[in-house]
């Protein structure tokens, strides 16, 4: 496995385990409501509800049908309706495990959320979000990542899809199927660009500028950003991009996807001529087939030795098919289809804790140094003793545990990023931003001592402002990974102005926070958001060195 494929191996399987592991945060259905809004639509008119400053539209369908004879297709054509249609609650979200506070997953699930300080005309920035939980778990609606609070302190407005997801999404069958079902292996992309076009048809009757769309998101929601920001398709309709922990530098390529579509087919049983049974596998059929195969693309060594099942790559995931997704979105270069769109991109400082704490990991706070380089050695081989001797040096205070959470994490979502902004700025287009967030939670991971720090998520209820005291004065409530420091409200607001600035005008900016210069291969500015805000150039300068001389990083 070559240096750029280890790293994509560990960035995916950490997508992987967000996708089965992140909380549900379900938020609830309209209860109380100020007043009801009407909106039309090009297809029908909606009623949303208003509630201490924000209008809120849940469950809106923006494609047709996807099940039945349309499953691996494009949608049915959405129809009009008549009269005015609810949009009081959350749509259905794609075939996954069941999830708290919505309705039973199935497979239409073609439904988005738009949350608006006022359906007035005032063309505000639109903030097109993608969830995350790889490319198999996860919705639109999500508490974390509820757009109230955006739309209500920073003036922006917020959408976020559901969309299909896994096998149901990403099965390429293009060689097998024929015209009719080009593009196959993206469909779960293809839904999205889908919305971004009925944001774009739509949007200004929310008070959104359809000429001023960020494409932004966490996770594999990430990933969904670094393809979007490489799709022809999606390109007419967004004008800036955030990509937050999770780099998706790589995806499947073609051969890889069909091997994980013969593998499906024999698991079933079927010839691959007689392919159309798929059309009448019951969908819960498929969700158990998918669970028995990688979940995140691309596990990409291949191992001839092996029989299929147990090869390192596979999955379902977004496939490089040439025409959806033409190419690598950041391998070899920045895509040239987004040169003009300004970009952000960056991680977690403790992206690992979030891992060991859902896996019940506790082992990992016990090493000493001898251990650290033991439990790498599978990962970086002989590498091992130096990277380890490396991140020593340049933090000599740092015990074993948080010398084995920095290498991690860096290398589940750091060095894909880097790649991605130095790779922008060789492009000699819009500016890139690099950051690292910071805040530090106090919670410890259960049984141990070792507290969450920065994890994996946990940047997600902060950029969306959500880490805020209760609006009705009562004493705050412990964060589920932000813990109890008040300090974390002005680190929630520090993050949330940055990306609602950058929507609006393409330059991240706040109040108390210091100018935050582009990205460039000479000082290398990264800016570090906390409670305080800084930046520092050639951050990690010792240990990005040792990362570009065993290759695991560009120049």
């Amino acid at each position: 496995m070559n240096p750029l494929d280890r790293r994509e191996f560990l960035t995916r399987l950490s997508l992987a385990t967000a996708a089965i592991a992140a909380p549900g945060y379900g938020f609830s259905n309209v209860g109380r409501a100020d007043e009801f809004v009407e909106v039309a639509t090009t297809h029908g008119r909606l009623r949303g509800a208003r509630a201490e400053g924000v209008t809120i539209f849940k469950g809106i369908p923006y494609g047709g049908r996807v099940s039945g004879n349309r499953r691996f297709q494009g949608p049915a054509p959405l129809a009009p309706w008549t009269g005015v249609r609810d949009a009081l609650q959350v749509g259905v979200p794609a075939i996954q495990p069941p999830r708290r506070n919505e309705p039973a997953p199935a497979e239409d699930c073609l439904f988005l959320n738009v949350w608006t300080p006022a359906s007035d005309n005032r063309k505000r920035p639109v903030m097109f979000y993608s969830h995350g939980g790889g490319f198999v778990a996860g919705s639109g609606a999500s508490g974390g990542q509820d757009g109230s609070n955006l739309a209500r302190n920073f003036d922006v407005v917020v959408v976020e899809t559901n969309h299909r997801l896994g096998l149901l999404g990403f099965l390429y069958l293009d060689e097998l199927a024929g015209a009719d079902y080009a593009g196959s292996g993206n469909m779960g992309m293809l839904d999205i660009t889908l919305g971004l076009r009925w944001v774009h048809d739509n949007i200004a009757q929310f008070g959104g500028d359809p000429d001023n769309v960020m494409i932004w998101g966490e996770s594999g929601g990430g990933a969904k950003t670094s393809c979007l920001y490489a799709m022809p398709d999606a390109a007419p309709y967004f004008n800036k991009a955030s990509i937050e922990s999770g780099p998706g530098v790589r995806m499947l390529p073609k051969d890889v996807a069909a091997e994980t579509t013969a593998v499906l087919l024999k698991e079933l049983s079927i010839a691959p001529k007689d392919w159309r049974k798929l059309l009448d596998v019951p969908a819960a059929t498929l969700l158990a087939m998918q669970n028995k195969l990688p979940s995140v693309p691309p596990f990409q060594e291949k191992n001839r030795t092996q029989s299929l099942m147990r090869r390192n790559y596979g999955g379902f995931g977004p496939v490089v098919d040439g025409t959806v997704l033409p190419h690598h979105p950041f391998d070899p270069t920045a895509p040239a289809i987004s040169r003009d769109k300004p970009l952000l991109v960056g991680w977690n400082e403790d992206e690992y804790t979030f891992f060991a704490w859902q896996s019940k990991d506790t082992a990992f706070a016990k090493l000493d140094f001898e251990g650290v380089q033991k439990k790498l050695e599978s990962q970086y081989g002989t590498d091992a003793g130096k990277i380890v001797d490396t991140y020593r040096k340049a933090n000599p205070n740092a015990s074993a545990p948080a010398i084995f959470v920095a290498i991690s994490s860096i290398g589940m979502m750091g060095l894909g990023s880097i790649d991605i902004a130095e790779k922008k700025v060789k492009q000699g287009g819009a500016p890139v931003y690099l950051y690292n967030f910071g805040y530090k939670s106090e919670k410890k991971i259960p049984d141990t001592d070792y507290a969450l720090g920065t994890p994996h998520a946990m940047d997600i209820s902060f950029k969306f402002n959500n880490e805020v005291p209760p609006r009705d004065g009562s004493a705050p409530k412990e964060s589920y990974f932000g813990g109890n420091r008040p300090e974390r409200f002005t680190a929630s607001r520090h993050f949330a102005e940055l990306w609602t600035t950058f929507a609006r005008t393409g330059k991240p900016a706040a109040k108390d926070v210091p100018a935050w210069p582009a990205y460039n291969l000479t000082t290398r500015p990264t800016m570090r958001i906390d409670s305080t805000c800084e930046v520092i150039d050639n951050r990690f300068s010792q240990e990005l060195a040792m990362w570009r001389s065993i290759g695991k990083v560009g120049s």
